[in-house]
C-alpha cells in the first residue's frame, strides 16, 4: 500500500466509526485516486486494503474503548476513595489526611441509609463498565472494588452495626486509638484532637442505639462476651483524666507553642477527657451492665439468632473471600488438618524421648517455669531479640523490604486482660511512630517463650509488617487498594510466615518447633470450633476442651480465643484457609518453574499487588508464572 493511501486511510479512520462508515472510507480513498494507474492499483489492492482498514480501525476503536473504560474506572475509584475518607474519619487520619482529624464516624440509621444509597450507586456505575476493555491492572482494580463495595452493601442490608464490637476490637477501642501516633505540633492539631474527644458521647450513643435495635430485633451478643468486655470498658472510667491513655498527646506538647498556648491546650484537653470521653465510657458501662446484659443471648451460636444463618454465611464470604465453601465443608477441612498436625506433634514428642502422653507433655510445657519470662521487660526483650534475628535473614527470602520500621510494644494495659497474645498495628502515615508488634505482657505465666518465635514470624516479619508496610509503599496501586485488608490473604500470609521460619532456620529448639506446630494446630482447630459453635450447636465448654486438648496453649489463651470466636463469627476461618491457598500456589509455582524457581521473586509476587482476595491472588500468581516462563 502506498504512503499516500496509508495517510488517506489513517485520516479517515480517525474521523469515522468502522461499524457504520466503511463506505465513507472507501469513497474517501476513491476521491483521491486521480489517474488510471492509481485506480488500477486500487482495484488490485482493495481486498488487502479492506483487511488493513478493518484491523486498523478495530485497533483504534479498541484503544478508544479501553481508554474510555479505564478513565471511567479511575474516576470511580477516586470517587469511592473520597467517599471512604468522608465517611470514616479514622481511616483518613490513618492515611495522613488531616481534614477529618476532629471527627469520629457517624453511625446512626440515617447515616447507614445514606451510605447504602451511595454504595449502591457506586456499584451500579461499576457494573456499567466493560471489564474486557480494561487494562489488565484495571481489571484487577475493578474486581477488587466490586468485591469490597458488594460485601459492604451486603453487610448494611444485614445491619451488622447492631453488634458493633467483639472481644478483640470495637467502636470504643477504635475511638481510643483514633489519634494514636498522629503528629501534633500546632494549636490547630491539638484543637482537632480535642474536638475528636468531644465527639465521644455522640459516637458512643449512636452505637448504643444500634445495639438497642439489636435488642428489639433479637440480634445480640452472648452474655459471655459482655462478661469479657465490660471490665475493659469500666477500666476507662478514671477519676483523673491524666490517667487515661487519651491524655498521652498532651504529655509532651510541642516546643513551637508558647507557654500560654500550652497551658490553654492542657486545660482544654483535661476538660475534654473529663467531661466528654470518660462520661461516654461510664454511660457505655452502665448500658452494658444494666440494660444490654439482661437482653443478651445465653446461647453462643450466631445461627440461633434472628437472621443468624444469613449473617454467618456473609461472615464466611467476608473473611475467607471464598464463595464455594460452606460451614460443613470447612468443618471437614479442619478435622483433616487437625489429624495431620497431631501426627507431626506426636513424632516430635517421641524424638525428645519424653516419657508420657501428649496431655502430660503439654502440661509440662504449661507448668515448667523455664518456659516463661519472669518480668514484662524480659518478655519484650525476648520478642525483640527474635525479631532482630529474623530481620537479619530477610534479604535471603525477599527481594523487596519495607522502608517503614516497626517496634516491639506492650499491649496497652487497659485492654490487655481480655486481649489476644499479640497483634500487629500499622502507624498513621506521616505520624511520629513506626509500626508496632504488640506483645501481651499481662499474666506472664500464660505467655510461653516457646511460642514466641512463631508469634514474631506471624505478627512482625516476615508476616504482617512485611506484608502491610510493602502494601502501603506500593506506588502503582490506587489509593483504595493501599488500605485494603482481606483476612484470608493477610492472616493466611501470617500463618505461611510461621512455616517459612523452618526454611529460615529460626526455630532453634524442638520446643520452639512444637510451639510452631501448636500454633498451626490452633488455626486448624479454629476451622472446627468456629463452625462447631456457629453452625453445629457446640457449647463453650466443648470448644474450650477441644482447643485445650489439641494445643499447648495456656488456659488464659484458650479462654480468650474461644470467646473471640464466639463474638467474631468466621474471622478465625481466614488463617488456615488462606495459608493453604498460599502453600498450594507455591507448590504450583515451583512445579511450573522447576530449577528457575526463585523464592525471593515468588514472595515479592505474592505481596507485590497489595492485599487480594484468594481468587485474585491465584490469578496474580498465574500471571507471574507465565511471565517467568516467557523469559
Amino acid at each position: 500500500m502506498t504512503t499516500a493511501l496509508t495517510a488517506i486511510i489513517t485520516t479517515t479512520i480517525i474521523k469515522t466509526n468502522i461499524t457504520t462508515n466503511i463506505k465513507a472510507i472507501v469513497t474517501a480513498i476513491a476521491l483521491k485516486t486521480n489517474t488510471h494507474s492509481q485506480r488500477r492499483s486500487l482495484f488490485f489492492t482493495m481486498p488487502l486494503m479492506f483487511v488493513a482498514i478493518v484491523i486498523m480501525a478495530l485497533s483504534a476503536q479498541a484503544a478508544w474503548a479501553q481508554s474510555s473504560n479505564d478513565e471511567a474506572l479511575e474516576l470511580l475509584m477516586s470517587d469511592y476513595w473520597n467517599y471512604r475518607l468522608q465517611e470514616n474519619p479514622i481511616t483518613a487520619t490513618y492515611y495522613g489526611i488531616a481534614d477529618f482529624n476532629h471527627l469520629l464516624p457517624q453511625v446512626s440509621p440515617q447515616d447507614r441509609a445514606r451510605r447504602l444509597r451511595q454504595e449502591q450507586a457506586l456499584l451500579a456505575r461499576l457494573k456499567e463498565l466493560n471489564r474486557l476493555e480494561l487494562s489488565v491492572q484495571n481489571q484487577v482494580n475493578l474486581d477488587l472494588l466490586e468485591w469490597v463495595i458488594g460485601i459492604s452493601v451486603e453487610a448494611q442490608l444485614l445491619n451488622i452495626s447492631r453488634v458493633p464490637f467483639n472481644t478483640f476490637s470495637g467502636f470504643f477501642t477504635r475511638a481510643l486509638r483514633a489519634s494514636f501516633g498522629v503528629q501534633m505540633t500546632t494549636t490547630e492539631d491539638y484543637q482537632a484532637y480535642i474536638s475528636r474527644l468531644q465527639e465521644f458521647p455522640r459516637y458512643f450513643q449512636e452505637n448504643m442505639d444500634n445495639m438497642r435495635e439489636g435488642i428489639r430485633t433479637g440480634f445480640v451478643l452472648p452474655k459471655i462476651v459482655i462478661d469479657g468486655v465490660l471490665p475493659t470498658v469500666k477500666a476507662q472510667v478514671y477519676d483523673n483524666p491524666e490517667q487515661s491513655s487519651l491524655f498521652e498527646p498532651f504529655e509532651n506538647l510541642s516546643d513551637s507553642l508558647t507557654t500560654q498556648q500550652q497551658q490553654q491546650i492542657l486545660a482544654e484537653g483535661r476538660r475534654a477527657i473529663n467531661e466528654f470521653a470518660i462520661p461516654a465510657f461510664r454511660e457505655l458501662a452502665e448500658f452494658l451492665e444494666n440494660e444490654y446484659y439482661l437482653a443478651s443471648s445465653t446461647s453462643i451460636g450466631v445461627t440461633e439468632l434472628a437472621g443468624g444463618g444469613d449473617y454467618y454465611a456473609h461472615q464466611i464470604r467476608r473473611y475467607t473471600t471464598l464463595t464455594d465453601l460452606d460451614a460443613d465443608e470447612i468443618h471437614a477441612i479442619g478435622l483433616s488438618e487437625v489429624g495431620r498436625i497431631r501426627e507431626e506433634m506426636d513424632l516430635l514428642i517421641q524424638s525428645l524421648n519424653f516419657e508420657g502422653s501428649f496431655e502430660e507433655f503439654t502440661d509440662f510445657l504449661r507448668d515448667d517455669p523455664k518456659f516463661y519470662a519472669s518480668s514484662k521487660e524480659q518478655l519484650l526483650k525476648e520478642a525483640a531479640f527474635v525479631a532482630k534475628k529474623i530481620d537479619y535473614l530477610m534479604p535471603e527470602f525477599f527481594g523487596r523490604l519495607p522502608r517503614t520500621p516497626y517496634g516491639v510494644v506492650p499491649v496497652p494495659d487497659e485492654i490487655a486482660p481480655n486481649y489476644t497474645t499479640a497483634s500487629y498495628n500499622s502507624a498513621p502515615i506521616g505520624g511520629i511512630r513506626g509500626d508496632a508488634y504488640w506483645v501481651n505482657t499481662y499474666a506472664l505465666d500464660q505467655r510461653p517463650l516457646y511460642e514466641l518465635t512463631a508469634l514474631t514470624l506471624h505478627e512482625a516479619v516476615p508476616g504482617h509488617h512485611q506484608q502491610n508496610a510493602i502494601a502501603r509503599e506500593l506506588d502503582n496501586l490506587p489509593a483504595f487498594r493501599q488500605q485494603l485488608g482481606f483476612s484470608a490473604f493477610g492472616e493466611g500470609w501470617g500463618l505461611y510466615a510461621e512455616k517459612l521460619g523452618i526454611e529460615m532456620g529460626v526455630y532453634e529448639t524442638p520446643y520452639d518447633d512444637f510451639g510452631r506446630l501448636s500454633y498451626e494446630m490452633w488455626r486448624a482447630c479454629r476451622l472446627v470450633i468456629d463452625t462447631g459453635i456457629h453452625a453445629k450447636g457446640w457449647s463453650r465448654d466443648r470448644a474450650l476442651a477441644y482447643l485445650g486438648d489439641n494445643t499447648s496453649l495456656t488456659e488464659t489463651n484458650v479462654r480468650a480465643e474461644v470467646d473471640r470466636y464466639i463474638s467474631w463469627p468466621a474471622q478465625a476461618l481466614a488463617y488456615k484457609l488462606g495459608e493453604m491457598k498460599i502453600l498450594e500456589l507455591r507448590v504450583k509455582t515451583e512445579t511450573a518453574l522447576g530449577t528457575n524457581f526463585d523464592i525471593r521473586a515468588f514472595h515479592d509476587a505474592v505481596l507485590g499487588d497489595g492485599a487480594l482476595t484468594l481468587d485474585a491472588l491465584e490469578a496474580s500468581i498465574n500471571r507471574f508464572i507465565a511471565s517467568q516462563l516467557a523469559k
